[in-house]
């Protein structure tokens, strides 16, 4: 893309800066998907997690930490699924290098990652009650379609705008 105003390039820039903070998201996402067992481990450490823990997020910590543990002692291919998460993870932040690369060219990305944050709503909120999740853990869970959505909804708009413009 040539860039033939000031404006234009200001706005390929934030393009640019907020579609590579959404893949770096999803990198890291992906990534404490593998170790989650160690992350657990210091997360009950931290807030001192136990069965016998005043608060019901600690008592929750401790129940998941000792699933974890138990599951993977007897049945470790099980953890084969969080392997693929993080690798479903990688795959869409490598397909938005693409809109990084292109935004205007390959905005259509944007309005994908945004459907997609969208889903992570009613996902977490439905399958989460089916699971027993709990109602506060359902909630972080929806704020990562939140806060993935906002920077895809900038992107989106700033590369309407640079088509626009052309």
């Amino acid at each position: 893309m040539t860039v033939s105003e000031p404006h234009d390039g200001i706005l390929f820039r934030r393009l640019r800066w907020l579609t590579g903070l959404f893949i770096v998201g999803l990198v890291l996402s992906g990534a404490t998907a593998m170790p989650v067992e160690r992350e657990l481990d210091w997360l009950a450490n931290w807030l001192g997690a136990s069965d016998q823990s005043p608060s019901s997020l600690g008592r929750w910590v401790a129940r998941v930490q000792l699933a974890l543990r138990e599951t993977n002692a007897r049945h470790p291919f099980i953890a084969y699924g969080f392997d693929w998460l993080a690798f479903g993870h990688f795959v869409i932040a490598l397909a938005f290098v693409w809109a990084w690369r292109e935004p205007v060219r390959n905005r259509w990305m944007f309005d994908f990652g945004l459907v997609a944050c969208a889903l992570v709503v009613p996902w977490a909120l439905v399958l989460g009650a089916v699971r027993g999740i709990p109602w506060g853990w359902r909630l972080i869970d929806c704020a990562f379609g939140f806060f993935g959505a906002v920077p895809l909804w900038l992107c989106r708009r700033y590369a309407r705008e640079l088509a626009e413009r052309k």
